[in-house]
């Protein structure tokens, strides 16, 4: 994506199944289980831009002994921050299991079996540390703690913070992070006292009563009541004081959760190749966590996927296939170079099959996987080319005509290098977007000047900034003759609110086009009627709102809004012709058939919380309102 957007967290759940001598003497290392917590959390940096932060829980600690221990990392290195802190802990003979290890457990932090890690890219522009994940709700009944670190956004956190209010709490700040957290406490604390009030009445004492309550504590009823309302995309991952553990995925599917257990170890991430690389174990020994479920981790090692809420219609990102995940996933690989492969005829039309003078290639790193299907499927097309062409020769056939056939194929080069040292942050507003148009190195010479088209692949455009301030611009310098911009994404055309950084319908470049079109048009006045229609679904029962906007998209032909917005991405002053095609909404749904969650393409969102965004983004833009249209 050459458009930076902030988008989904990662997380990494590990719990060691047998006792903490055992991994020692088999790994070599008491700190077994952080050393792979770092590589999953590793596997999955590029899921947190803004921080990180890890939490361990130790079994069965005397009564004054410290067994919850946190550290959280806003800095730019946020990572090797954090473990190099938890590692000054330990002398090389503690590293090493030199030393007695009930001694290490009782004595230093980050000895635990259960252990927790978050990576945050937030949709705020907030970054400050309390920001950062696992959040800790703590209380001297050990049954009574959480600690929480989650990859959501909830839709409608005003309802969910007035719920709390009616059970007299006075939460500290309204924010989905906070409300969650206190929304399972909450539960938590309602469970435990229940539990309490029971072996109370039937004689047990105090001491004995919390042993039981930490067998008898039904964590699925607790995280039933809890999430009863949550509306938005989530996984949460949960450890309770006590030993439980959880993670919760939300019903819809909308954000990713994956898990392995066997006889040693119980581990959870947001990307199936980071488990698969961490513990060297096939593809097909990774569970996906189901919509709607929850995996729980009993202190004493039971473990079980369970049903929480009721699934829906599986609505999994599609941005997730497209680029927010590593490629390195086999389905997510195979699903990024079909959505290349499939744009192939359509390109080929474009440049009416003259391939001898056309240059393909791709920005940035993202769609290189894409790119690679794209080629794919130009060498199909043009197989069927060669074949049909070959047989219409019949007995005329020669050596001549044969080289010639055999001569169709794609040029395909590496026309663009981004500079990753290039920072543009200090520069002034006067000379930042002269600095932007040099983030990418151009190889020179591959350029017929005046006769090349050059066909460059992006994995998706969202804002077009990027376009035409820097890409378009560096390019039009190889003098090519047109330039046409492939989006293996369709056009983004409605805001996200289940964890992208997509929130202002005025900021896409799609919306931008549809305006213009309605101006050029002299249909500015539909805007005026989008306008009430928005603010009258508002007023309507979850049920029955719906999305007015795409009514609107619905006047112009599809590739009338490409072509417009190819004239929006335009620099001024530059002399080839620019196009630019995206994929389409059917084209993506047949290669990401598991994956359709496609609001931000289709505008059909999943939850009636998307409905009301996407009806308050509107509102925002006809108001000239600045702000996300959820809280």
């Amino acid at each position: 994506m050459s458009d930076i957007i902030k988008h989904e967290c990662g997380l990494a759940l590990i719990r060691l199944l047998q006792p903490l001598e055992y991994y020692q003497k088999k790994y070599g290392s008491p700190l077994y289980g952080l050393h792979k917590l770092q590589l999953l959390m590793q596997k999955q940096r590029n899921r947190g831009q803004d921080g990180a932060g890890i939490a361990t829980i130790k079994l069965d600690m005397p009564p004054g002994s410290r067994y919850i221990s946190r550290k959280r990392s806003n800095s730019p290195t946020y990572l090797e921050d954090i473990f190099n802190e938890v590692y000054d802990y330990f002398s090389p003979e503690e590293m090493s299991g030199e030393i007695d290890f009930t001694h290490l457990k009782q004595n230093k932090p980050y000895i635990g079996e259960i252990l927790l890690g978050h990576l945050r890219y937030g949709t705020h522009g907030i970054n400050s540390i309390e920001s950062v994940h696992p959040f800790l709700r703590l209380n001297n009944w050990i049954t009574r703690n959480l600690v929480l670190a989650g990859n959501f956004n909830l839709t409608n956190v005003h309802e969910l913070f007035d719920e709390l209010i009616s059970f007299g709490q006075h939460p500290k700040e309204m924010s989905d992070t906070v409300t969650v957290m206190e929304k399972i406490g909450h539960f938590l604390d309602d469970e435990v006292q229940k539990l309490f009030n029971w072996f109370k009445a039937e004689g047990y004492d105090n001491q004995l009563i919390t042993q039981e309550i930490a067998k008898k504590l039904d964590v699925r009823r607790m995280l039933q009541r809890a999430s009863r309302k949550f509306d938005g995309g989530y996984v949460m991952a949960g450890m309770i004081g006590h030993g439980d553990a959880f993670v919760l995925r939300d019903p819809f599917g909308i954000r990713p959760a994956f898990y392995y257990r066997d006889e040693e170890i119980v581990v959870m991430a947001s990307e199936r190749p980071a488990i698969q690389t961490t513990f060297d174990i096939h593809i097909d020994k990774v569970k996906e966590l189901q919509p709607g479920n929850a995996l729980i981790i009993k202190k004493n090692g039971q473990v079980s996927e369970e049903v929480v809420r009721h699934s829906e219609q599986r609505k999994a990102c599609s941005f997730e296939r497209i680029y927010f995940s590593r490629g390195n996933d086999l389905e997510i690989y195979n699903e990024r170079k079909k959505l290349g492969r499939l744009l192939a005829p359509r390109i080929l039309k474009e440049i009416d099959y003259d391939l001898e003078n056309a240059i393909f290639s791709f920005i940035p790193n993202t769609a290189e996987v894409a790119f690679y299907g794209l080629v794919e499927g130009l060498n199909n097309e043009l197989d069927a080319i060669k074949k049909k062409r070959i047989l219409d020769l019949g007995d005329k056939i020669s050596k001549e005509e044969i080289d010639s056939i055999f001569r169709l194929k794609p040029r395909v080069e590496k026309l663009a290098i981004k500079d990753a040292k290039m920072r543009t942050f200090i520069a002034d507003d006067h000379n930042r977007s002269g600095m932007v148009s040099h983030v990418y190195d151009v190889t020179y010479g591959l350029v017929k000047n005046e006769k090349d088209t050059l066909v460059i692949i992006d994995d998706s455009i969202v804002r077009g900034t990027t376009l035409k301030q820097s890409i378009i611009q560096i390019l039009s310098r190889l003098r090519p003759k047109k330039i046409i911009i492939v989006s293996s994404a369709p056009q983004i055309r409605y805001p996200d609110c289940y964890g992208i950084d997509m929130s202002k319908m005025k900021n896409f470049v799609a919306f931008k086009a549809l305006n213009m079109l309605l101006e050029e048009s002299g249909k500015e006045h539909l805007l005026d009627e989008t306008y009430h229609k928005c603010k009258e679904e508002l007023k309507k029962d979850d049920r029955d709102i719906s999305n007015p906007v795409k009514d609107l998209y619905d006047i112009f032909d599809y590739d009338v809004i490409s072509n417009k917005i190819a004239e929006i991405v335009t620099p001024k002053n530059i002399k080839p012709e620019v196009t630019v095609i995206y994929q389409t909404v059917d084209n993506l749904r047949q290669a990401c058939p598991k994956n359709n969650g496609d609001w931000y393409f289709s505008g059909d969102y999943p939850t009636p919380g998307g409905m009301k965004v996407v009806n308050r983004a509107f509102i925002n833009f006809y108001e000239g309102i600045d702000a996300r249209a959820y809280t």
